[in-house]
C-alpha cells in the first residue's frame, strides 16, 4: 500500500509536466479548388510568433506545439484558415481562393481596375476560359467569346492574321483595327513584311488574360488610337514558391470539307458538247481530273511549349519557349514559328521599389502558296492532264498556242498545280518586343508612386517570291523564264511612358482619389526595299523607302470613389502626330464616366437574391490619323522615278522626281462615344452579366474623295470631309445552373446588335450626288460593287434589280426600270444590303464531371450579305466558251447551269441576284478533357484533350463559306476542320 501511495503521488507531481510536454506536427497545404500544392503559406501558432512555411510541395512541419493550440494557415490570395491541434497526427488543409481574389481584376491603361469598380465598358477573358485547340495566333481565342467584338480570320492558311472589329470600326477611310497593347507596349498593327499577322510574336500559350476596351470613357487614355477599342494583352508571369514547369503540345489534322462547287468532269463534258462549237467540242481531253483535289492536302501540325516558372517574395521568374509548324490544305502553304518569351519581376528597397523586365521574340518561316491557284482549280478544263512533258512549263501541261508551242494561249488559265509546285514564295522573320518597367512608391509620400515604361518593339524580315520556268512569266520570245523577287524590311517602334499615380483614402470624407498624370512618347521607322527580275534578263525594278512617324502624348486621369458607392473617373490626353502641320498636329480628347454601385445601397445590401447591381455612364472623344503604314498626306515630298522612267541625255539616263500631292489642312479624325451600362448579378452571381447601349458619332472623317480637276496635283486624296453614326446595344450573360462537389455547369451568352449609317461625305450637300464607289471585284474590270452614301451603311451594295420568270429562274439582261426612263442605266442601280451583320452572338457551355471537361463553343452572325464573285465571274456561258478566245475552253460553277447565263455584261455582274444573305450560325469548337491528376507522383498534373473546330456551319449562302470580310467572296482559302488532340502537363 506504501508503495502504492509513493506512486501516485509521484504520478500526480509529474501530471503538469506530462500536460505541457510540447510534440511536433506535419502536413500538407493544397488548393482546394484544384488540388494543386500550395507553396509559401504560413503557417503560425495562434497568438505565438511560432511559424514555419510551406516548401516547393506544400509540405510544412512545425515544432514546439501542444495539445489544444490553434494553427493558422494564411496566403495571399486565400482565406485564412484556423485548425485546433487534437493529436500528433499529420494536419492536411485545403485552402480556398478569398472572395477579393476572385473579384475579377481588369487591366486598364495604365493601370488596373476590378471589375465591380470599373466606370467603362470593359470585357475580360481569361486564358483558362478558352477553348484553344490548334491555334497559331492570339485573336484567334477571342472568336466569339466577347459582346460586340468580331475577329474575321483571312482564311485557313496557316499564321493568316484576322479581321478585328470592336462595335463595327468608326471610320471610312482610316484604319478601323483597334489598338493592341502587348504587356503595355502599344504594338506596330500594320504588320511585318513576310507575315501575315503581327500578333504572331505571342504564343497563345503565354497568354494570361485579355481586356477589351469598348467605349470612350475606357479607351480615351489611349486618345490617338482608341477610336476602335483597345486589347490588351497580359501575359504569364513567374509565381512566389519553388520551380514549377508546364508542357503543352498538341498534334492537329487539317481537311477541307468543303470546295467550291465546279462543275464535275460529266457535267463539263455535257455542257461542251450542248453548247459548244465542233472546235471547242474538239479541244476536250480524255482525263477525270478534280483540280480542287489536286491543290488540296491533308494538313498536319505540331505545337510544343515548355515553361519555368518560380520565385520568392522578392523576385520571380517564367520562361517559356514554343515550336509551332503548321501544314496547310493548300500545297506548298507553310508555317514554323519559334517564340520565346521570359518575365522577370523583382523589388526592392523594402518592396518600394519593383522592376518588371519582359522579352518576347519569335522566328518566324513561311512559305506561301499561290492562292490564286484556287480560281484556277475550278476554271481549268478537268479533261485535261496534269503533266506534259513535250512543253516547255517544268513537265505540266498548259494552253499552248498552235502556231508556237512555246506561247500560252490568250485567254487561257494557268495550270493550278504548276501555280503551287512552281513558285517558291518564302519569309523569314525575326522580331523582339521588350520592355523594363520601374514602379517605385516613393519612401517619404507612400501615396505617390512613379511609373516609367521604356520598350521596344522591333523586327527584321526578308523574303524570296522564286517562279521556276512557269507559265506565269513570258519573254517576248516565248521563253519561259520565271522570275525572282526578293525584299527585306526593317521596323522599329520605340516607346517611353512615364507617369505618376497618386492614391489616397480620405476617411474622413469616406472618399478615396485617385489621380494619374503622364506623358507618352512613340517613334515608328519603316525601312526596306524590294528588287524584281526576270531571269537571265536586263528587265528589273527597284523600290527602296524609309519612313518615320512620331507620335507624342499628354494625358492624366482621376478617378473619385465616395462611400464605395459613387465612381467618377475624369480623363484628358492630348497627341500629337507628325502625320499633321502646324496646328493640326495636336488632338484633344476628354473623357468622364460615373457609375453607382447600387447593390452597396442600404436598400440591397442584404439581399440574398442581388449579388451585384451597377449601373455606367460614360462619354468621351477619341482621335483617329492611322491612315497608312508610311502615308504622311499632309507633308509636302517628291516621289523619284523608277529605272523605266528616267529621262535621256546623251549615252546618260537621269532620274527624275514628281511632286506627291498633300493637303495641309488635314487634321484629327474624331470620334465622340456616349455609352449607358448595367451589370448585374444575382444569387450570388450564379447568374450575373452586362447590358451596354452606346452611340458613337465621328466627324471629320478621314475620306479618300475625289477632287475637282485642276485643284490638286491628283485627282483624289484624303481630306477631314464627312461623318457618321454608329449605335448599338451588347448583352453578356453567364449561368452556373448546376454546382456541386463532382458536377458543374457554366453556361455563357453574348450577342450585339449595332447600325452604322453615313451622314455626311460631303462639304455641300447635293442631291445629284450618289456617293463613293468602292468594293472592286473579279471580272468587273473599273466596277464596284458597293457604296458610301449618304442616309446609308458604309460599303452597302450598289446593284440592279434582277428580274426573274414565273419559276424564279433569273432573266438575264433583265432588270427593275427603277427610274422609270424606259431603258436600263447607271440610275437604275439601288442600294441593297450590306456586308456587316446586324446581330452576332456566341454561346459556349463548360461542364465538369469529376476528372472530365466537355466544351462547346457556337457562334452566330445574322443579317450580313456578301456578294458571291465567285458565281458572277465563273457562271456564264462566256467564260467557258469565250468566242473571242477559240482555241481554249474552261470549267465554271454549278450556277451556270441554273441561270443559263451567256454573257458577261457590265450589268450581270452588277445584279443583286449575286447579293446573297450570308447569315450563319457556326458551331466553331467541341473539346473533350480529363484530368490524371497526380498521376506522375506527387506535385504533378496531366491533362489530355481532343478538341475538333470548324464542326458545323448552318446557312443559306451558296458560296464556300458565308464568313467573308468585306462582303464580297472570291478566291477564299478554305477554312478546314482541325482534330487536336493535346496534353498539358504540371510538374
Amino acid at each position: 500500500m506504501r508503495n502504492f501511495k509513493n506512486a501516485l503521488l509521484g504520478m500526480l507531481f509529474l501530471f503538469p509536466l506530462i500536460a505541457s510536454a510540447q510534440i511536433s506536427v506535419k502536413g500538407k497545404v493544397t488548393d482546394k479548388a484544384t488540388g494543386m500544392e500550395l507553396p509559401g503559406v504560413n503557417v503560425i501558432v495562434k497568438g505565438t510568433v511560432n511559424g514555419t512555411v510551406t516548401d516547393f510541395d506544400g509540405l510544412y512541419t512545425i515544432d514546439n506545439v501542444n495539445i489544444g493550440d490553434i494553427l493558422v494557415f494564411s496566403f495571399i490570395g486565400f482565406n485564412n484558415l484556423e485548425v485546433t491541434i487534437n493529436s500528433n497526427a499529420d494536419i492536411n488543409v485545403a485552402m480556398e481562393e478569398s472572395a477579393e481574389s476572385l473579384e475579377e481584376v481588369v487591366i486598364i491603361g495604365y493601370g488596373t481596375t476590378t471589375k465591380k469598380d470599373a466606370t467603362g465598358s470593359v470585357s475580360s477573358v481569361k486564358a483558362e476560359d478558352i477553348n484553344k485547340g490548334a491555334i497559331a495566333s492570339p485573336e484567334q481565342l477571342l472568336v466569339g467569346k466577347v459582346a460586340g467584338v468580331q475577329v474575321t480570320t483571312g482564311g485557313g492558311a496557316p499564321g493568316t492574321g484576322s479581321s478585328i472589329r470592336i462595335r463595327g470600326g468608326s471610320s471610312l477611310s482610316a484604319t478601323n483595327n483597334p489598338l493592341i497593347v502587348i504587356d503595355g507596349i502599344p504594338i506596330d498593327n500594320d504588320g511585318v513584311s513576310g507575315t501575315r499577322n503581327p500578333l504572331n510574336i505571342v504564343n497563345p500559350n503565354d497568354i494570361e488574360s485579355y481586356s477589351i476596351l469598348k467605349d470612350a470613357s475606357a479607351t480615351a487614355i489611349y486618345g490617338s488610337r482608341a477610336s476602335n477599342g483597345v486589347i490588351i494583352i497580359t501575359t504569364k508571369k513567374g509565381k512566389s514558391g519553388g520551380i514549377k514547369a508546364n508542357y503543352t503540345a498538341n498534334v492537329s489534322v487539317q481537311e477541307n470539307v468543303q470546295f467550291v462547287d465546279a462543275m464535275s468532269v460529266d457535267d463539263y463534258k455535257a455542257y461542251v458538247n450542248a453548247n459548244g462549237t465542233a472546235t471547242d467540242v474538239a479541244l476536250l481531253g480524255n482525263q477525270n481530273n478534280n483540280w480542287q483535289d489536286l491543290i488540296f492536302q491533308t494538313g498536319v501540325g505540331t505545337d510544343h511549349n515548355i515553361s519555368l516558372s518560380g520565385g520568392s517574395n522578392k523576385i520571380n521568374v517564367r520562361g517559356s519557349i514554343g515550336y509551332t509548324n503548321l501544314n496547310g490544305t493548300l500545297k506548298t502553304s507553310k508555317l514554323e514559328r519559334g517564340t520565346y518569351a521570359l518575365n522577370v519581376g523583382t523589388k526592392f528597397f523594402d518592396n518600394k521599389l519593383k522592376v518588371d523586365v519582359n522579352a518576347k521574340a519569335s522566328l518566324i518561316a513561311n512559305r506561301f502558296a499561290d492562292q490564286g491557284a484556287i480560281g484556277n482549280a475550278i476554271s481549268f478544263d478537268p479533261t485535261q492532264p496534269v503533266y506534259d512533258n513535250s512543253l516547255p512549263f517544268g513537265g505540266y501541261f498548259e494552253w499552248t498556242s498552235a502556231v508556237d508551242g512555246r506561247a500560252i494561249k490568250v485567254g487561257a488559265p494557268k495550270n493550278p498545280l504548276a501555280l503551287l509546285e512552281q513558285r517558291r514564295n518564302t519569309s523569314s522573320v525575326q522580331r523582339l518586343i521588350g520592355n523594363v518597367q520601374f514602379d517605385y512608391k516613393l519612401h517619404f509620400l507612400p501615396e505617390l508612386r512613379a511609373n516609367l515604361n521604356v520598350g521596344i518593339d522591333k523586327s527584321s524580315s526578308k523574303g524570296k517570291n522564286n517562279i521556276f520556268n512557269s507559265a506565269t512569266t513570258e519573254l517576248a520570245d516565248g521563253t519561259n523564264l520565271g522570275n525572282m523577287a526578293t525584299y527585306d524590311q526593317q521596323k522599329e517602334n520605340k516607346l517611353l511612358d512615364f507617369y505618376l499615380n497618386y492614391v489616397k483614402d480620405i476617411e474622413s470624407i469616406n472618399s478615396k482619389i485617385d489621380f494619374m498624370a503622364g506623358y507618352s512618347y512613340q517613334n515608328f521607322l519603316n525601312e526596306g526595299g524590294d528588287i524584281s527580275d526576270i531571269q537571265d534578263s536586263n528587265i528589273s525594278q527597284v523600290n527602296d523607302y524609309s519612313n518615320v512617324l512620331n507620335l507624342q502624348s499628354f494625358f492624366g486621369r482621376l478617378n473619385y470613389t465616395l462611400a464605395n458607392k459613387y465612381l467618377f473617373t475624369l480623363t484628358y490626353r492630348t497627341d500629337g502626330s507628325s502625320r499633321f502641320r502646324g496646328d493640326n498636329k495636336w488632338g484633344h480628347f476628354p473623357s468622364a464616366a460615373f457609375a453607382w454601385k447600387m447593390k452597396e445601397e442600404s436598400f440591397l445590401q442584404d439581399s440574398n437574391t442581388i449579388s451585384d447591381l451597377k449601373l455606367r455612364l460614360g462619354w468621351g472623344v477619341t482621335g483617329q490619323q492611322d491612315i497608312g503604314d508610311d502615308y504622311h498626306p499632309a507633308l509636302a515630298t517628291y516621289l523619284l522615278s523608277t529605272n523605266t522612267a528616267q529621262y535621256q541625255f546623251g549615252n546618260g539616263f537621269i532620274s527624275t522626281y514628281r511632286a506627291e500631292p498633300y493637303n495641309t489642312t488635314l487634321k484629327w479624325e474624331e470620334t465622340t462615344t456616349y455609352n449607358v451600362g448595367l451589370d448585374f448579378g444575382f444569387i450570388n452571381d450564379r447568374i450575373n452579366g452586362s447590358i451596354d447601349g452606346y452611340f458613337r458619332e465621328t466627324v471629320d472623317l478621314l475620306n479618300f474623295i475625289p477632287f475637282p480637276a485642276g485643284s490638286s496635283l491628283s485627282n483624289a486624296d484624303f481630306a477631314n470631309i464627312g461623318s457618321l453614326e454608329n449605335k448599338g446595344i451588347e448583352l453578356t450573360l453567364n449561368l452556373i445552373p448546376i454546382q456541386t462537389d463532382d458536377l458543374d455547369l457554366t453556361l455563357s451568352l453574348n450577342g450585339a446588335w449595332s447600325d452604322t449609317e453615313i451622314t455626311k461625305l460631303t462639304t455641300n450637300e447635293s442631291p445629284d450626288y450618289v456617293g463613293e464607289p468602292v468594293g472592286g471585284f473579279s471580272g468587273g474590270v473599273g466596277n464596284n460593287i458597293q457604296i458610301h452614301t449618304v442616309g446609308y451603311a458604309p460599303n452597302s451594295f450598289y446593284v440592279y434589280e434582277q428580274v426573274y420568270d414565273a419559276n424564279g429562274k433569273p432573266l438575264e439582261d433583265v432588270y427593275v426600270d427603277r427610274n422609270d426612263n424606259g431603258i436600263i442605266d447607271l440610275g437604275d442601280r439601288y442600294r441593297f444590303e450590306k456586308p456587316t451583320a446586324d446581330i452576332t452572338a456566341g454561346f459556349s457551355t463548360d461542364l465538369n464531371y469529376k476528372n472530365f471537361n466537355f466544351t462547346m463553343s457556337w457562334r452566330g452572325s445574322f443579317g450580313n450579305y456578301v456578294y458571291n464573285n465567285v458565281d458572277s465571274n465563273l457562271g456564264f456561258k462566256l467564260n467557258l466558251l469565250n468566242t473571242a478566245f477559240p482555241e481554249v475552253i474552261s470549267n465554271g460553277v454549278e450556277n451556270v447551269l441554273e441561270t443559263d447565263f451567256i454573257n458577261g455584261g457590265t450589268e450581270r455582274y452588277l445584279s443583286d441576284y449575286y447579293v446573297q444573305d450570308a447569315s450563319f450560325v457556326k458551331l466553331d469548337n467541341v473539346g473533350i478533357g480529363y484530368n490524371f491528376n497526380s498521376v506522375f507522383g506527387e506535385g504533378t498534373n496531366l491533362k489530355l484533350n481532343a478538341t475538333v473546330q470548324n464542326v458545323l456551319i448552318i446557312t443559306d449562302y451558296e458560296g464556300l463559306d458565308p464568313e467573308v470580310f468585306g462582303g464580297i467572296d472570291y478566291n477564299i482559302y478554305p477554312r478546314p476542320r482541325i482534330y487536336t488532340l493535346g496534353l498539358n502537363l504540371n510538374f
